[in-house]
C-alpha cells in the first residue's frame, strides 16, 4: 500500500474522459446547430403540454403550450433564411403538428389565423 494520491483517471489513462473532454466551447457550435437545438426544446416542450407525452393527460397545460408554441414559431420565421430550407423545412412541419394538436385539444377552438404561432405562419388548417 502507498500513501501517494492516485493519479486521476482520464482518456490517456484509460478511464473516463473528463468534463472539458466531453464539452464544447459554444464559440464552436454552428448558429444553425445552436438554433434547431432551440426549436427541438420548444418542440418537445409544447408536445408535453399539449398532453402527447406518455402519461400526457397529467402534464397538460394549454396556455404553457401556447406560450411555447407562439416562442417556437416566431424563431423559426426569424431564423428561416438563416438556417436555409434543409433545416427550416422539417421544423416548419412539426410547428404545424403541434398547431393543429393545440386546435384538436382545445375546448373552444381558436379562429383561423388566431392560434398560437398563426400570426407568423398564417392560418393553420387540417
Amino acid at each position: 500500500m502507498s500513501d501517494a494520491p492516485s493519479a486521476p483517471a482520464g482518456p490517456a489513462a484509460g478511464g473516463a474522459p473528463g468534463f472539458d473532454d466531453l464539452t464544447r466551447d459554444i464559440a464552436d457550435v454552428p448558429a444553425v446547430e445552436v438554433i434547431t437545438t432551440v426549436a427541438v426544446h420548444l418542440m418537445s416542450a409544447a408536445a408535453v403540454n399539449l398532453g402527447l407525452a406518455e402519461e400526457g393527460e397529467q402534464h397538460r397545460d394549454l396556455d404553457e403550450a401556447r406560450k411555447l408554441i407562439q416562442a417556437l414559431a416566431g424563431l423559426i420565421s426569424a431564423s428561416a433564411t438563416e438556417i436555409s430550407s434543409f433545416h427550416a423545412a422539417p421544423l416548419r412541419d412539426g410547428l404545424k403538428s403541434l398547431q393543429l394538436a393545440f386546435r384538436e385539444a382545445s375546448l373552444v377552438p381558436d379562429e383561423p389565423g388566431q392560434g398560437p404561432g398563426e400570426k407568423y405562419t398564417g392560418p393553420v388548417y387540417g
